[in-house]
């Protein structure tokens, strides 16, 4: 009997880099026995809607943008559109689900619904845990390292939970931070740090799931 899929369900935002790691890595040994069964965005012109496309055979996308579908349906809520995301996303049946780059931070609405599944929600954000929570994270640890606050910065991949950034660590990497660096220098050697943390912690959260291929 062929070995079982894990299904994985992406998010994004944006070029969809990390999103790129992910779908180099299914089906090999750094990620074995996984699909990438849709990539949801919620921004029409996300380059990572295009990675998906450009896939043979092709990454089922869609898109569900906030402001367009609260204008398209008038009455209805942020919670509205946290419920609206959570049902596409359930309906690809995922066996986690993957923030890669998704710029909007999902309700109690949306997590209390993927819980009820019992389906992990994992996110990668470029700070080490406790530090540099939210938005900018790179620029402010650069920033940081500049008035000699703190000597190194890193990537981690934690829980989703209600508290932004504050879910538990699935796995945590230290990225230097040299005295001769360019932002832009840090920012690289940062994002080559998250290709690799996100897909072995993609990988974590699946086998802890025991969930086994077939035999």
């Amino acid at each position: 009997m062929a070995p079982e899929e894990h299904r994985i369900v992406v998010l994004i935002s944006g070029s969809g880099t990390n999103l790129q790691a992910l779908i180099d890595a299914q089906g090999t040994p750094s990620l074995p026995d996984a699909k990438i069964v849709l990539v949801l965005s919620n921004r029409k012109a996300a380059y990572g809607l295009t990675r998906a496309q450009n896939v043979d055979p092709p990454i089922p996308t869609q898109v569900l943008a906030l402001q367009p579908y609260l204008k398209a349906n008038p009455g209805k809520t942020r919670n509205d559109y946290d419920s609206e995301v959570s049902k596409i996303v359930l309906a690809a049946s995922p066996d986690i689900i993957v923030l890669a780059g998704w710029m909007h931070v999902l309700s109690d609405t949306f997590l209390g619904e993927v819980e009820r599944e019992n389906i992990p929600v994992i996110n990668i954000h470029p700070a080490l845990p406790g530090a540099f929570d939210g938005v900018n994270a790179i620029q402010r640890a650069f920033d940081a390292f500049g008035r000699g606050e703190i000597e190194n910065s890193g990537v981690m991949v934690h829980k989703v939970i209600r508290e932004v950034d504050r879910g538990e660590p699935v796995l945590v990497r230290t990225v230097e931070i040299k005295k001769e660096d360019t932002l832009e220098d840090f920012e690289q050697r940062l994002h080559q740090t998250e290709w690799g943390v996100i897909v072995e912690a993609t990988k974590i959260v699946l086998e802890s799931r025991g969930k086994k291929p077939s035999a």
